[in-house]
């Protein structure tokens, strides 16, 4: 164990901007490791980018048909024997609470793969991934290394604001993606948990560009800064509301579907203040869970909100899809529509909730067989409840 805790103390004490260099440096002394290369999921999640100076000349990695790609997947281990060196390949996820950041390659002597290394080595990878989201307050290596291609500057403002793409507690799992990732403009979601209650919002500001995802970044803080008063759902939604009105008059407003779950009961309150959809998956059904429409924020002055009530069960899945998913239109004009999102959500029962919404969004793409003229997001949120729960 000396091993590990003088890897993981160099790892915990080097420079924001020189994490690898410290984790190589560590893994050769203590480990052996004969090369150590760490890869960053894009924003697309198409490809894993190595991490390397500037500027990123390096080959990206497929998610798709590649060992890396793999072990992002499962979320576990993956080793592969390099031929004629005696040594094998560990890909080892790099992930904070379930949002999958990218992954740790380590080559390592063939003698020295025991499972007790592996396991060292991939808590190691873990450590790294807690690292890089502190880092990031302090440098851009990350963020830089995770482009495939230049995001517009509504998409860096809309990708600063979110929590992360992925949060994975024992009540639930949530995953999420916007699309087009490196042009998206008005999409978005936030949530925030404490031990009893998840928040969750979904908001789509009107608009194209830059006009879009100020007026996004305007309504999500507007809603932090109630929910951070304490402030109940309903009185968030009339807050933020009101910061909307007296900024744009009703000239700009924001659609937002905004719940409080409890998390020892499953019991949901829900605020329906525009046009995101929130569909259901329990067993075999697949349907909408339809809500009293309530103005958008910000459309008209000192609106009133009230929240409804619905309950999760243990093996639910949520699917919150904003309108550039179910308004989507093929080139012969035809909308996506219901029937189609069903489907799309049938036919990703089987994963988990962190891959669900970039499968979704897949199965849009070759839907629409063309690129998508509207922002789409799709979050989707597996209940499992409390254990304990009467």
């Amino acid at each position: 164990m000396s091993n590990f805790l003088a890897a993981e103390r160099a790892v915990r004490t080097a420079a924001p901007f020189d994490l690898l260099e410290a984790v190589r440096a560590a893994l050769t002394e203590h480990y052996g490791a004969l090369d150590v290369e760490l890869l960053m999921v894009d924003y697309g999640l198409t490809v894993l980018q190595p991490v390397t100076e500037l500027p990123y000349t390096a080959e990206p990695v497929s998610v798709h048909a590649s060992p890396a790609g793999r072990a992002l997947a499962s979320q576990d281990p993956h080793s592969r024997a390099v031929a004629d060196e005696g040594a094998v390949d560990l890909f080892l996820p790099v992930t904070v609470r379930g949002d999958r950041l990218g992954i740790l390659r380590v080559r390592i002597p063939e003698e020295r793969s025991t499972p007790r290394q592996v396991e060292e080595l991939a808590a190691l990878a873990e450590i790294l991934g807690h690292e890089i989201v502190v880092a990031d307050r302090d440098t851009d290596v990350y963020l830089q290394a995770r482009r495939a291609g230049r995001l517009t500057l509504a998409a860096e403002m809309q990708w600063q604001l979110l929590p992360g793409r992925a949060y994975t507690r024992t009540e639930y799992a949530i995953g999420a993606q916007l699309e087009p990732a490196y042009a998206i403009h008005g999409d978005n979601f936030d949530w925030a948990a404490t031990s009893e209650t998840l928040t969750l919002t979904v908001t789509n500001g009107m608009g194209e560009g830059i006009a879009a995802s100020l007026l996004t970044n305007l309504a999500v803080n507007a809603l932090r800064n109630a929910r951070r008063a304490g402030i109940d759902i309903a009185d968030q939604a009339a807050l933020a509301d009101q910061a909307l009105y007296a900024q744009h008059r009703g000239d700009a407003y924001v659609s937002t579907l905004l719940l409080s779950f409890e998390l020892a009961t499953g019991r949901v309150r829900v605020v329906d203040a525009g046009s995101p959809q929130l569909w259901r998956q329990r067993g075999k059904v697949v349907e909408q869970i339809p809500f009293e429409a309530q103005l958008p924020l910000g459309m008209f002055e000192e609106t009133d909100y009230v929240a409804q009530e619905f309950d999760v069960e243990p093996g639910d899945r949520l699917l919150f899809v904003s309108d550039g998913v179910y308004d989507a239109l093929s080139e012969s004009g035809e909308a996506y529509g219901e029937r189609a999102l069903a489907r799309a959500v049938q036919a990703a029962r089987l994963l988990p909730a962190s891959a669900v919404p970039r499968a979704i969004l897949q199965e849009l793409a070759s839907y629409l067989k063309a690129d998508a003229a509207d922002d789409a997001l799709v979050v989707c949120l597996d209940w499992f409840g409390r254990q304990d729960a009467s």
